[in-house]
C-alpha cells in the first residue's frame, strides 16, 4: 500500500515497474469511478438515457481497476514480503496494524466530520449530526469503516491480512487460486439470504461484512497464486502468451457486465449484480492484474513507480476532493448542468487534486505517515522504519 513497493524490502527488480503501473492504473479508476455519480451518488435518474451515455460508459471502463485491484496487489505485495522476510504470524499482524489501521483512524476521525460540509450545503447536516452523536454509528465507521463509501477498505483488508497462512496454499499449490471463483459465488448466496432475512440493519452489515471476509479470502489464495507463479518465472515468450490470454479475458469479463451497465443507462438505477454480470465485475481485477504481470518484460517507464507512491493517498483524498467539487458546483449554481460535464469535470478535477495534496503531505514529515511514507512520530522518535 505505501512506499514499502518493493524499495522497503531491496532493490527494485526492473521488471516490478508492471506492478507501479498496476497501482496506479488502480488509483486513477477507483478515482474514475466516485466521479461518475450524480450529486447523491446516484446515476442521474432524472436525465434521459441518451444523457447518461457518457457517465454510465466511463462507469464501465472505470470497473476494469476498482477497489478489488486495491486488495489484489496489497495481497500480492504482502506475499512478496512473507517470501523475503519470513515473519513470524504475530510480527506481521502487528506490523499491518500500525501501517493500516493507525491511518484509518486518523483519516475516520477527519472524514467524521468533514463530511458537514458538503451537508450543511446540501441541506442535510442534522442528519450527520445524529450520526456523530450515536455511539453504534461510531461503532460502525472504526470496525466497518462506514464513515466514507471507501474507508471500508482498510479495515476489510488488514481482515484478509489475518488469513495469510492460508493463503500460502496459492503459493504452494497455485491451483487453489481458483478457489476464488467458488469464494465469490458462496459468498453472493449467503448474503442474498442474509438480506432476505429482514435482520435489524446494523447487526446484518456486521454479518455481511464477516460473509464478505471470507468471500474475499479468495482474493488472498489467487494473489499468492500468482505470486508464485512469478517468483517461478514466466519466460518472455510465454508471457506474451499469457498476456493474450488475460487481455481475452478482460474482454469477456467486460461482456458480460454490459447487461448491468445497460440496465443502469436505461432504468437510471443501480440495481444488484447477478449471474454472469456479478463474476465479470469481481473476477475483472485478477484478469488487469495478470495482463500486467504478463506484460513485465515491456519497457516500463520508472516514472510509475514515482507516480505509485502515492496511490495509497490518492485512495484515502479523493472524497475530499470530490465533495468539495460538488460544494462549489452547487453553490455555483451549476448542478444542472449536463451529467457528461459533471462527471467529466469532477474527475479533471479529482485525480490531480488529491495527487497534488498527496505530494504536498509527502513532504511533510509528521503527517507522511497518514498516506503510508514514513513512520509515524512516535515511531521515528523510537527508531522504527516505515
Amino acid at each position: 500500500m505505501r512506499d514499502a513497493t518493493m524499495a522497503a524490502v531491496g532493490t527494485v527488480k526492473p521488471r516490478l515497474v508492471w506492478f507501479d503501473a498496476n497501482r496506479a492504473l488502480a488509483a486513477v479508476g477507483v478515482v474514475l469511478i466516485h466521479s461518475t455519480t450524480d450529486f447523491s451518488g446516484g446515476v442521474f435518474p432524472d436525465a434521459e438515457p441518451m444523457e447518461r451515455i457518457v457517465p454510465v460508459f466511463l462507469r464501465s471502463l472505470a470497473e476494469l481497476s476498482g477497489s478489488e485491484m486495491f486488495f489484489t496487489f496489497s495481497l500480492f505485495l504482502m506475499a512478496f514480503k512473507l517470501d523475503r522476510r519470513r515473519p513470524s504470524y504475530g510480527e506481521a499482524i502487528r506490523e499491518q496494524a500500525r501501517r493500516l489501521l493507525v491511518p484509518f483512524v486518523v483519516w475516520t476521525l477527519f472524514y467524521a466530520f468533514f463530511r458537514l460540509i458538503k451537508a450543511t450545503e446540501f441541506g442535510y447536516p442534522q442528519a450527520i449530526w445524529a450520526q456523530l452523536a450515536d455511539p453504534e454509528k461510531w461503532l460502525g465507521y472504526f470496525v466497518l469503516g462506514e464513515v466514507q463509501y471507501h474507508m471500508h477498505f482498510l479495515p476489510t483488508l488488514f481482515l484478509l491480512f489475518l488469513f495469510f497462512p492460508l493463503m500460502r496454499l496459492g503459493q504452494r499449490f497455485p491451483m487453489f487460486g481458483l478457489l476464488i471463483i467458488a469464494t465469490l459465488g458462496t459468498m453472493q448466496y449467503a448474503q442474498g439470504w442474509i438480506w432476505g432475512l429482514g435482520l435489524e440493519p446494523d447487526l446484518r452489515d456486521y454479518i455481511i461484512r464477516a460473509t464478505k471476509v471470507l468471500g474475499y479470502v479468495g482474493y488472498g489464495l489467487a494473489a499468492f497464486a500468482l505470486f508464485g507463479l512469478w517468483k517461478d518465472g514466466i519466460p518472455r515468450g510465454e508471457s506474451r502468451l499469457l498476456r493474450r490470454g488475460a487481455i481475452y479475458m478482460i474482454a469477456i469479463a467486460y461482456m458480460a457486465t454490459l447487461p448491468f451497465f445497460g440496465a443502469a443507462l436505461f432504468n437510471g438505477t443501480w440495481n444488484v449484480r447477478q449471474n454472469w454480470a456479478y463474476y465479470g465485475h469481481f473476477l475483472m481485477p485478477l484478469f488487469v492484474f495478470l495482463c500486467f504481470m504478463a506484460s513485465q518484460y515491456g519497457n516500463w517507464s520508472p516514472r510509475w513507480s514515482w507516480f505509485a507512491r502515492y496511490t495509497f493517498g490518492v485512495y484515502l483524498i479523493h472524497p475530499l476532493v470530490i465533495d468539495l467539487y460538488d460544494v462549489a458546483m452547487h453553490r455555483a449554481g451549476l448542478t444542472a448542468i449536463e451529467p457528461w460535464m459533471i462527471v467529466t469535470f469532477r474527475f479533471i478535477v479529482a485525480l490531480p487534486g488529491a495527487f497534488l495534496i498527496a505530494y504536498g503531505l509527502s513532504k511533510i514529515p509528521f503527517l507522511a505517515w497518514t498516506i503510508g511514507l514514513g513512520p509515524t512520530p512516535w515511531d521515528r522518535r523510537a527508531g522504527v522504519r516505515n
